[in-house]
């Protein structure tokens, strides 16, 4: 009897990793725009933490003002990460039903 329920804790295993690394692949090929400055930067972020594009509309380049800019594009940025984490959050939640498994980066 103990034999049997360990072979079905390990196919449910098998099947976890399966949906696991499923899950991840699904992250990677996903993006995540965001903006800042009222669309005047928009940038896109993959599943896999890069920045793909960065657009920058002219009237937000202004030489007095370098850190106007600067912050809008950090702020862009740090938007993007965000939604890539919730993105990761969500679909690695739907796998592991909520659950905390040790060594999982989501």
């Amino acid at each position: 009897m103990a034999q049997m329920n360990m072979q079905q804790m390990m196919k449910q295993a098998r099947k976890m990793q399966e949906q696991l690394a499923a899950a991840q692949e699904t992250i990677a090929q996903s993006t995540v725009d965001a903006s800042a400055g009222g669309g005047m930067v928009k940038v896109t972020v993959s599943g896999d933490m890069q920045v793909t594009s960065l657009k920058i509309d002219p009237e937000a380049i202004d030489p007095e003002d370098v850190e106007m800019l600067e912050d809008m594009v950090m702020a862009a940025v740090n938007e993007a990460l965000r939604g890539v984490g919730e993105l990761a959050n969500r679909q690695m939640g739907a796998v592991t039903g909520g659950l905390n498994i040790p060594g999982m980066p989501f």
